[in-house]
């Protein structure tokens, strides 16, 4: 996928089937309209774009780090993503601007896609009906989808952050599509791991929501190979006492992941980590060799889980 950081530096493309929105975890409604997108794009011979904006516009947090949405983007089809940075000059562009402007003049789109609930424009007032209006005029069509709802509720990247804090893993896997994940860069640890007897990999996330504490077990994507393995979220209670003592905003949960029969050195990679699922609590343990047989157990129960025969 093409990867555009920045309005002033859109090109033109064959016939454009443009998604907007901000896509934050591409849920199981963005991946609608995106992969509609797609599919239009190849039925007329155009190319399936995507326009998202980070920071997020409603500064609400994110769901998911920006190089992670794209990767999920393009896994959607679609060829090209235009990302824009969304600050306080970008904000105070009038919705009537964006359409002439930013889409009319610059990308020239045959279509647009959003969802009922997308808004632009200086203090949101553009919506899907403006869009409707002036598209005539702009001369490219628009499909509006209408908001994905699951057990009465809309789906939304909002509750899902809220299921992943809460620990609700399964409910916020269901609205995703997959399973909750986190990618992040392969860095150095304090090797604690391997003097167990259990190399890690330890994670540092970009701006993703983590899941609460504990052993997972875990699918680990790593270039385009998928490894099993087990996760461990937390602050390593057994080796750092003092934590019991420390104000909790003055620590931070790591994540350590050991992937079984893997042996390359991967430092710097990107990884990406899918939960399964939880098997137990973070627990400190009265020595290093408890805590070694613990860990085995949980390598076990990951294996079986995985490979129940």
């Amino acid at each position: 996928m093409i990867i555009i950081h920045g309005i002033n530096k859109i090109r033109k493309f064959r016939k454009p089937v443009l998604a907007i929105g901000v896509f934050d975890g591409v849920h199981r409604g963005h991946e609608k309209i995106l992969r509609a997108v797609a599919n239009k794009a190849e039925r007329i011979g155009g190319t399936a774009m995507a326009m998202t904006f980070w920071p997020h516009p409603q500064d609400a947090g994110h769901l998911y780090s920006l190089e992670h949405r794209l990767r999920l983007i393009a896994g959607c089809g679609i060829k090209v993503c235009v990302v824009v940075g969304f600050n306080k000059r970008f904000a105070a562009t009038s919705a009537e601007y964006f359409i002439k402007r930013i889409l009319a003049d610059l990308i020239r789109p045959a279509y647009v896609y959003v969802g009922g609930n997308f808004n632009f424009g200086r203090g949101g007032r553009g919506d899907y009906r403006m869009l409707e209006e002036l598209a005539g005029a702009y001369r490219f069509g628009v499909k509006v989808f209408g908001v994905l709802k699951a057990g009465g509720r809309p789906v939304s990247s909002t509750h899902i952050r809220a299921l992943i804090r809460g620990g609700k893993l399964f409910a916020a896997s269901s609205l995703l599509g997959r399973p909750v994940s986190v990618l992040g860069t392969v860095v150095r640890g304090r090797a604690l791991g391997s003097k167990l007897g259990f190399p890690t990999a330890n994670i540092n996330p970009h701006h993703e929501i983590i899941p609460p504490s504990g052993v997972y077990a875990v699918q680990v994507f790593i270039g385009d190979k998928i490894y099993r393995g087990v996760c461990n979220i937390g602050r390593k209670p057994t080796f750092n006492p003092q934590e019991n003592f420390c104000p909790r905003q003055e620590s931070r949960e790591d994540i350590e992941v050991y992937i079984f029969d893997f042996k390359k050195n991967i430092y710097g990679r990107y990884i990406e980590v899918r939960f399964i699922k939880r098997i137990r609590n973070e627990k400190k343990y009265a020595s290093i060799p408890q805590l070694a047989a613990q860990i085995k157990r949980d390598a076990i129960a990951a294996r079986r889980l995985f490979c129940p025969h």
